[in-house]
This record gives C-alpha cells, structure tokens and sequence, in this order.
C-alpha cells in the first residue's frame, strides 16, 4: 500500500485562512486521500517501512517538514527541506490565485480560463520543485505532488 491514508497540516501557529484559502486546503485533502501515490524508498541499505502512511506537514525552523509514520504510529521517516526554492514559486501561485478568485466573481470565462492557465502552469512548477527536493526520500506520482504543493503553500501563506 504504497500511499499517505492520512494527512495533517500544523497551522497552529498560523493566521486563521481566508476562506479561498481555506476551500483550497478542503479539495487539496480530499483529492490527496482519494487517489495518491507515495512511498519510502530503502535507503543506507535498511528495508523501507510500508505503507500505508500517515504525514504531518509542518513548517518548523524555517523548514519544511514531513513527519511521516506507519499505520501503526511507527516513525517511518522524516524530512526537513529548505523552504528557499519554494519561496518565489509559492509567492508567484498565491498571486496568480488572488487573480482567479478576484476572475471568477467579476469575468467573464475567456478571461477566467486564461488566469486558471497560468494557475495551473506555476502550480506544476512548484510540484516539479517539490518532487525534485523529495528526491531519494519519497516517491510520488505528478498529481501527488500537485495536491502535496497545494499544502505547503497553505502552511507558507502564513509562514
């Protein structure tokens, strides 16, 4: 079971979301649980732990973090990844999201469809960037990533 049954987000220290903020974590959650693909690959020669797993996103430090354990609470890994390369990605998708949001209630769909490109464009850069600093620690499909990048720019709105 090569998959994340659970995720949490550590918002605690966090400003409340505003409420597109809000809807954007809710679908990211829920498309995530529905359908993903992550696995812990061996490494330094021990046997991986198996899925399913349980991941708390966190921001600690200036990091970002993945606590990642077992069905059973086991620690089953965890990574602790510079927030650097995410920074100008997640700034340029919470721009580009204020656009839409502002698109959707007074646009019409030519000028909607246009911005939601774009949208979609810098979201798969965030996930390639995501997928790229994961690199030898998890192994996830693209759509994964996406909904993965979804949430750490929840957790980076406020941080």
């Amino acid at each position: 079971m090569s998959r994340i049954s659970q995720i949490e987000l550590d918002d605690s220290n966090l400003p409340p979301p505003t409420p597109e903020i809000e809807q954007e974590r809710k679908v990211a959650i829920y498309d995530l649980l529905e359908e993903n693909v992550f696995s812990l690959p061996a490494r330094d020669e021990r046997v991986a732990p198996a899925g399913p797993y349980r991941v708390a996103l966190s921001i600690r430090d200036k990091r970002l973090v993945f606590d990642v354990t077992g069905e059973d609470g086991e620690k089953a890994a965890e990574f602790h990844l510079s927030l650097s390369p995410f920074r100008q990605v997640v700034k340029d998708y919470w721009q580009i999201c204020e656009s839409y949001f502002d698109a959707v209630k007074n646009m019409p769909p030519s000028q909607i469809e246009t911005i939601d490109m774009a949208r979609r464009g810098i979201h798969n850069e965030g996930a390639r960037i995501l997928e790229e600093r994961l690199e030898g620690k998890a192994e996830l499909d693209s759509d994964t990533a996406r909904r993965l990048f979804t949430l750490v720019c929840v957790l980076h709105f406020g941080g």
